[in-house]
């Protein structure tokens, strides 16, 4: 009768770490099967995050930004813009922001001057708060690490966190809202100033896996030396080419002197 009971046991343990590796292959094959959703295209941010345990990459191959306003010509480059996410828990990720290389041309009557080198560093971090249903919200504050050489960067830390929230309006039909709010550098002296931003983008899904998005952007900069107010109409487009792997691109048209003429990107996002 022992014998029976104890091999009665360890078929119950047995059986029981069997289920334990079944969920848990289960758990990671849903993980990474899910499909991937990105900050990007567009200048909006999503309230959604990476799967625990998952890494998702998200960078601009391209991506030219071009303005000409008082005889003054400015023209940037950026050579990829990679942002690395890990999905740290159910609803947070972790995220790096760092452009390996950037180029800065500014032309005048005086002549031409050309900057090159990296940006400067930002480290966020996302927490979905309200994952699930036809509207959600999440939080992302940032920070922002002077690794850039002056004249491409401010060589200051700075800070500030982005409020996304989406709303599934029908099957095909999106849209999202993203707040931000800053404490930025004064541009003359130590001090530090409020600016705060806002999106506004309607989402079309088309079948095959592809998104149209239009955009409406503001920035309103409250520096002591002047206030400064940027208004841009963005589009983009993305296209799932896998459920991990997604190529998008799009085009940015300023709508005041103080917002660059247009800009213009494309590139992509994976998960793995």
């Amino acid at each position: 009768m022992t014998s029976v009971r104890g091999k009665f046991r360890r078929g119950v343990a047995v059986l029981s770490l069997a289920l334990l590796f079944a969920d848990g292959a289960r758990a990671q094959e849903a993980s990474q099967t899910a499909p991937i959703c990105a900050d990007r295209p567009t200048k909006s941010n999503n309230a959604c995050t990476v799967d625990p345990g998952a890494w998702q990459l998200e960078t601009d191959l391209f991506n030219g930004t071009f303005q000409r306003a008082g005889g003054v010509t400015t023209d940037t480059w950026l050579l990829t813009n990679p942002t690395l996410k890990y999905g740290l828990a159910e609803n947070w990720d972790i995220e790096a922001n760092l452009v390996p290389y950037e180029i800065v041309r500014v032309h005048n009557a005086a002549g031409t001057r050309t900057l090159s080198g990296v940006g400067d560093l930002f480290l966020r971090v996302k927490y979905d708060a309200i994952p699930q249903g036809a509207v959600q919200v999440g939080f992302l504050p940032y920070v922002k690490l002077p690794t850039a050489r002056d004249g491409i960067g401010n060589g200051a830390v700075e800070a500030g966190v982005s409020v996304p929230v989406n709303i599934a309006l029908s099957n095909v039909w999106s849209l999202g809202v993203s707040p931000e709010f800053d404490a930025l550098k004064d541009a003359n002296g130590g001090g530090r100033h409020f600016n705060t931003s806002q999106t506004v983008v309607v989402g079309y899904a088309l079948p095959g896996d592809l998104t149209l998005n239009a955009e409406l952007w503001g920035d309103w900069n409250a520096d002591p030396a002047g206030t400064v107010r940027q208004y841009s109409a963005d589009f983009g487009v993305a296209k799932l080419l896998t459920k991990t792997f997604q190529i998008d691109g799009g085009v940015n048209f300023g709508l005041n002197r103080a917002t660059p003429d247009v800009q213009l990107y494309a590139g992509l996002a994976t998960k793995f």
